[in-house]
């Protein structure tokens, strides 16, 4: 090229160069913020019976926890994942319109809370899949999935009791530009373990929603590996909050708050455990007790400001973080809600009582040979020195406690707050329980007719182990229950303890008669 073309060219580029226009950076768009609660197993609670203090959950303390989340302004989404209806498979026509009217309330406290989708487990076909779908909640069937659009993005659930058709469900999201895909396993917290490392899993997070037993969904449970794995405990206790930043459609990355903070977590969450015991502990005294309540709710505020606690976000791609919150007493509730438990509660009592008038029948009379129920009063007769140790107890006012909540004619309460209910020769119609109230003698020692005709030891039941108590403090009602520890409540002179000697001053009565020979 010659000099003067050289020069021709480099005229141009510098006047092309000074010509065009100069455009800033297009500014980074912002991510899309949102928060997924999920309910797991509620088993038809609409709240706890209040046996025990500090007993989690509450349909509206869960509710209070959605509203309040929704006051941030970006998306909240409500997701149940099954057997929220009831509590069993099969339920007796004595209890029918108790059940059914527990479940109309918890459908109407899911609309409250604006539930978006859940999947129907097993428990919700008690009354039949007619009942079901006239509750009008808004289910996706499993083996399906279900794409919440939250603006622009797809966070999609899918469900399965089946690990491989979770994976293929998953696969199937991600291949339609899912952001977020949450698996919920129909199935127990140990086989959805299996899912945790496993390779190519499209799975971002997996929810163990059936518990194997009774006792397996007592605690929040927690893994984190390559897909974390999350089992809710069960009964309403505990919510499981999945918090999104949502930019892209690739998997999550987990954000995690600093070792120290989860250390600290960990053992807040052992304290507030502790001070739980301590609180239920009959041992402890009156004014210990406040104290110990007083601490046990510093304790709990501490604990959800660390874990509300916002953790760096990376500036690219989705993250998310997942932990539990437990509906602590201390929780507020959302008066609504409230509003919705008081109802049902008045509603379901005037409702039982008045099948028991039409409808109730007698127990049936005991075996041959076996004793039955005699009522406390006839135990006054020959051991008038325990009554007032028991009359002092919560036993003695088991009746009171319930209708002082408004609870007395409730079936999932009475048996453990009368004496001898649904037993052979005790009580077993609401409308009928006069001499039979509260928990009394023949609550722990047995029906007591045998032992009035012939009132020698071996006639009554004497308890030495838990076995009689665990009938009704139970790992539901009565968490922290420990028989050493409980005992001694229940014991005095002529009850487990020796009756005091006669002051030495005091003349003797009068000898008995002689006997004739």
């Amino acid at each position: 090229m010659s000099r003067v073309a050289r020069a021709a060219l480099a005229a141009l580029l510098l006047f092309v160069s000074c010509n065009r226009e100069v455009r800033p950076e297009a500014p980074a768009v912002p991510p899309v913020e949102a928060t997924v609660f999920f309910t797991s197993e509620l088993k038809g609670y609409l709240g706890p019976c209040g046996c025990s203090e500090n007993m989690r959950g509450g349909i509206d303390r869960a509710a209070f926890q959605i509203a309040r989340a929704r006051k941030s302004g970006h998306p909240v989404f409500l997701i149940d994942t099954g057997n929220a209806l009831f509590a069993e498979r099969s339920i007796i026509p004595e209890a029918v319109g108790q059940q059914e009217n527990k479940a109309k309330a918890l459908a109407r406290a899911f609309a409250l809370m604006g539930l978006n989708a859940r999947v129907s487990g097993p428990l919700d076909e008690a009354r039949g899949p007619e009942f079901r779908a006239a509750l009008a909640l808004p289910e996706f069937a499993s083996n399906t999935l279900h794409a919440v659009d939250v603006k622009g993005h797809r966070v999609v659930v899918v469900s399965s009791p089946q690990v491989d058709t979770l994976i293929s469900l998953a696969a199937q999201a991600r291949a339609s530009k899912a952001s977020v895909i949450i698996g919920l396993f129909e199935g127990p917290y140990d086989e959805a373990l299996t899912l945790s490392f496993r390779e190519g899993l499209e799975l971002d997070l997996v929810i163990a929603t059936r518990g194997k037993d009774e006792l397996s969904t007592e605690e929040n449970k927690l893994v984190t590996g390559r897909v974390p794995v999350v089992q809710a405990q069960s009964k309403g206790r505990s919510l499981i909050r999945l918090d999104l930043t949502l930019r892209a459609s690739q998997k999550v990355q987990w954000l995690k708050s600093p070792s120290e903070t989860q250390r600290e977590l960990e053992a807040l969450a052992l304290r507030i455990e502790q001070l739980r015991g301590q609180v239920n502990d009959p041992s402890t005294s009156a004014e210990l007790r406040v104290l110990k309540k007083q601490k046990l709710e510093e304790i709990i505020v501490r604990r959800e400001a660390l874990a509300s606690e916002s953790v760096p976000v990376p500036t690219t791609g989705n993250a998310a973080a997942v932990r539990f919150v437990p509906l602590e007493t201390s929780f507020e509730r959302l008066p609504e809600a409230t509003a919705l438990v008081t109802a049902y509660d008045r509603e379901v009592g005037a409702l039982n009582l008045a099948w028991a008038k039409e409808h109730g029948a007698e127990c049936p009379p005991p075996a041959p040979g076996k004793a039955r129920y005699v009522g406390t009063e006839l135990c006054r007769a020959c051991h008038a020195q325990v009554f007032p140790q028991w009359q002092a107890s919560k036993h003695a006012h088991a009746s009171d406690s319930l209708v002082d909540q408004g609870k007395n004619n409730h079936l999932d309460c009475v048996g453990c707050h009368l004496t001898g209910w649904k037993e052979p020769g005790g009580v077993c119609r609401l409308d009928d329980v006069e001499g039979k109230t509260s928990v009394g003698c023949e609550s722990c020692h047995g029906p007591g007719s045998s032992h009035v005709s012939l009132p020698i030891k071996t006639t009554i039941v004497r308890p030495t182990t838990a076995t009689a108590c665990l009938g009704c403090h139970d790992r539901e009602n009565s968490p922290h229950f420990d028989f050493e520890k409980y005992l001694p409540q229940i014991l005095g002179p002529g009850h487990g303890q020796p009756l005091p000697i006669p002051d030495a001053g005091v003349a003797p009565g009068p000898k008995p008669p002689a006997k004739k020979k």
